[in-house]
């Protein structure tokens, strides 16, 4: 059979075995279960008290709602700088052939190729990275009022399960019989290929880096450790215990994972087939820079011409423009909400003006964080497309023109 390798723009690995490096895995398992209440009690909150925790929310709450201003307007920008410099590359992008020659005078020029990873070798970084059975705590909390004192009880549930950082059992409630190893036997390692090719390009690092579609390597088949060994294999697992389907806390579990696919053979699968989009220089695919500021350097993990791969970038540039809006209209509802709690306060210890207020005021922070959003959107299209910002700043001051409008009517009634 063919040398084949397996490689990525990260081997993330547990484990070595044979000439490639993979990625440990691991699944949660609850093994064991065990809880306890505690309940703590301590004076009710006066009034002054309460006040003066509602004026550092109110503090937190400004540093939110000029935050989001932030978000939100340069969101704008970013998302139009985006779509300029795509439209840029596309115009400007040449499709070359997988088994051409680079050539001279494409060097600096943004191109289009797609074909199978070819590495060179498997030499890189190594990090690390760890994963044990080990015990976890989850805490729920319960508030009330009992004999004129605020009351909480929790509860602590212990289940063990794989984790894969060091769990440190000394904060626990209760340490007594849930006590977790300092160490572990096993560490992660990742190894970044040094050379990996299409065609006759070597791609960048930072192409490389985007090859992350791991892909667990299947164990079936592989000859069963020796019976003296400390190893034993269950599914797609290396156990670092005899009794895999009874873990202890200290155990130590791997599986291997591989991305970026590629050289030849049919063991574990076909080579990875990648489009990518970037600045020829010479023999090697680099990040093209726009006139607008912006990189491309974008690679897909499948056969796509170059309209394709332009056509999801837009895509993803909307997806991450609309999530940044909702994103930045939530930072404002909540820097409002935090900033006008304190009117809360005030009345809390009356229960039905409390109730009426409390809506009251999740409405107006609703509304005006409505209306502020779409206006700082507005006031970050105005400098690149006036006639949708008039649009956005129409759709804000509607709601404001009709409540006006009706207010004079009830007025006169």
């Amino acid at each position: 059979m063919a040398e084949r390798y397996l490689h990525s723009a990260y081997f993330k690995c547990f484990w070595e075995t044979g000439p490639c490096i993979f990625l440990l895995s691991f699944s949660q398992l609850a093994a064991e279960h065990d809880q306890h209440t505690r309940t703590t009690s301590r004076s009710k909150p006066g009034f002054l008290e309460r006040l003066s925790e509602t004026a550092g929310g109110t503090v937190t709450g400004v540093v939110l709602f000029a935050l989001s201003f932030y978000v939100l307007f340069t969101n704008e920008g970013r998302a139009l700088r985006t779509a300029t410099s795509l439209d840029e590359g596309l115009s400007q992008v040449v499709s070359l052939h997988l088994y051409s020659s680079p050539l001279d005078h494409n060097n600096n020029h943004l191109v289009h190729l797609t074909g199978a990873l070819r590495p060179n070798s498997i030499k890189g970084a190594v990090s690390t990275e760890r994963c044990c059975y080990s015990w976890v705590i989850i805490n729920q909390s319960r508030d009330y009022d009992e004999d004129g004192e605020s009351k909480t009880e929790t509860t602590y549930n212990y289940n063990s399960e794989w984790k894969a950082e060091l769990i440190n059992s000394r904060n626990f409630d209760k340490e007594i019989g849930h006590i977790n190893p300092s160490a572990m036997a096993v560490e992660s390692v990742t190894v970044v290929a040094s050379d990996v090719q299409v065609g006759p390009f070597s791609l960048s690092k930072g192409l490389v880096d985007q090859i992350e579609n791991f892909q667990t390597l299947s164990l079936k088949g592989l000859p069963a450790p020796d019976s003296d060994s400390f190893l034993t294999v269950d599914e797609d697992y290396f156990y670092h215990t005899q009794h895999p389907r009874r873990p202890e806390v200290g155990d130590v579990r791997v599986s291997f994972s591989y991305a970026g696919l590629s050289g030849e053979g049919t063991y574990p699968g076909p080579a990875q087939t990648v489009s990518v989009v970037a600045m020829q220089s010479y023999d090697t695919l680099k990040p093209f820079r726009t006139k607008s500021g912006d990189t491309l350097e974008i690679i897909y993990l499948e056969e796509l011409t170059a309209e394709e791969v332009f056509e999801r970038e837009h895509n993803n540039n909307a997806m991450l423009t609309w999530a940044l809006r909702a994103g930045g209209w939530l930072l404002m509802f909540l820097g409002i909400s935090l900033m006008i709690r304190i009117i809360h306060t005030l009345v809390d210890w009356i229960p039905i003006l409390r109730e009426l207020i409390s809506v009251g005021l999740k409405l107006f922070a609703l509304c005006i964080s409505c209306s502020l959003s779409l206006l700082t959107i507005a006031s970050g299209w105005i400098f690149y497309r006036p006639l949708v910002a008039v649009g956005l700043i129409a759709m804000a001051v509607i709601p404001v023109v009709i409540a006006r409008s009706r207010a004079p009517a009830k007025k006169h009634q």
